[in-house]
């Protein structure tokens, strides 16, 4: 019920909107339908000429390790739904140094233009939709959705980037070399492939299992929890920086727990079906864990409690 009221009072608002400022909200259509044209429409890049919006698409996929950037605009979309009573309640008035946002952004869709790299474009998409709010509804409303305007860098292909994880594909290597030796466990590595001393079994070490894939779902999910848990900018600054300590622990756990099970004599089942389970069964709860133990370490000493963002905790009353 409270879900058919909040669209009431959306429409309400709109309608009040609309009728208190016809030529904003006459501009704000007018924007809306050129992003739809430029960032969706016109055709100017690729072999067969394809929109930015549909090169991108064609990139989110798991072969691009990509796929994550499919659900950027529903996070997007529910952050400013989360935030529906702050923007409510926000003074609104437009400040005209969105407009330097929105240039910067027009620039660079002119740029990824005449270069033909529609990157660039995607790069300049969250600059403009931060510049329009701030010009159109000012600071205050800005401030509030800057986090999902910065999540949406997320929906630019990394492509080539993505080669220079190999080092990161070797310090995993290099951490279940530790683990296994703890464990007594005898693997010699080759590049990036790891064989038994003992036995006839071995894994290649994939880009998509220890790269650029994992960590940036934890970069994402790290921006998360410190977006909503976290109140100290430092710590914010300090746990989105760690996220790649955390892809780290969580991949090297996953690749660990795969020796284990081949040298209990499982190595098909292990480089099989658990493989492809096991970065949802292994990866995330160990990189997750990682995550809340790291800001917990932060927290020692502090007598403030973690609370979600935007949520006001009511206090309960003491009887004398």
């Amino acid at each position: 019920m409270r879900q058919l009221q909040d669209l009431r009072d959306y429409g309400g608002l709109t309608l009040g909107f609309v009728r208190r400022y016809p030529l904003r909200a006459f501009l704000l259509l007018i924007i809306a339908l050129a992003i739809i044209y430029f960032y969706g429409w016109l055709r100017l890049y690729g072999n067969d000429p394809m929109s930015i919006w549909h090169w991108a698409w064609a990139r989110f996929l798991p072969q691009y390790n990509q796929e994550h950037s499919k659900i950027i605009p529903f996070v997007v979309l529910f952050l400013a739904w989360y935030h529906r009573d702050g923007l409510r309640s926000a003074p609104k008035q437009g400040n005209n140094l969105g407009l330097i946002f929105v240039a910067i952004a027009v620039l660079c869709y002119v740029a990824a233009a005449r270069v033909v790299q529609p990157r660039v474009a995607l790069f300049g998409l969250p600059l403009l939709l931060f510049g329009i709010v701030l010009f159109l509804w000012g600071k205050q409303v800005a401030r509030i959705l800057l986090f999902p305007c910065l999540l949406l860098f997320f929906l630019i292909p990394l492509g080539a980037i993505e080669q220079t994880t190999f080092r990161l594909q070797f310090l995993i290597i290099g951490v279940v070399k530790v683990l296994s030796r703890i464990c007594g466990i005898g693997i010699q590595t080759i590049g990036t492939s790891i064989h038994s001393t003992s036995a006839n079994w071995g894994f290649d070490i994939a880009e998509g299992c220890s790269g650029i894939r994992s960590l940036i779902a934890m970069i994402m999910l790290t921006a998360l929890y410190v977006h909503f848990y976290q109140r100290v900018w430092w710590k914010k600054v300090v746990i989105l920086a760690a996220s790649v300590l955390f892809a780290i622990a969580g991949n090297a756990g996953r690749i660990f727990t795969i020796i284990v099970l081949a040298r209990l004599g499982f190595p098909k089942f292990a480089g099989g079906i658990y493989h492809d389970w096991s970065s949802q069964l292994i990866f995330f709860p160990i990189a997750l864990l990682t995550m809340l133990a790291f800001a917990r370490l932060l927290s020692i000493g502090q007598d403030t409690e973690t609370k979600p963002l935007g949520r006001k905790v009511e206090q309960e009353p003491i009887s004398a």
